[in-house]
């Protein structure tokens, strides 16, 4: 099979996911950090926040007010520090 004919085949079985006609093999879910509550039991500010995880403090106000989350290595970093408290104390380090 070549290449075009794998994709072509992908994109008709993601068709036939869409309308319901097939299920998905598998559904990958992610919990959204709730940076909020994660700075809060870390007793910081947004502004030491967004300097230990190298990003803007309007970063820090999006993801708590709701407008962005966080995606990529901020989600993972996120859900290590929820999980590890003391994770964030090891960042803050460097």
């Amino acid at each position: 099979m070549s290449f075009f004919d794998d994709l072509k085949a992908s994109l008709e079985e993601a068709i036939d996911i869409k309308n319901g006609v097939k299920a998905p093999a598998r559904v990958t879910r992610y919990e959204l950090a709730d940076v909020k509550t994660i700075r809060a039991q870390l007793n910081v500010s947004q502004s030491d926040m967004a300097k230990v995880l190298g990003t803007s403090i309007d970063t820090i106000k999006s993801w708590e007010a709701g407008r962005r989350n966080p995606t990529g290595l901020a989600a993972k970093v996120l859900a290590t520090v929820q999980a590890n408290p003391k994770f964030f104390q090891e960042l803050a380090a460097h």
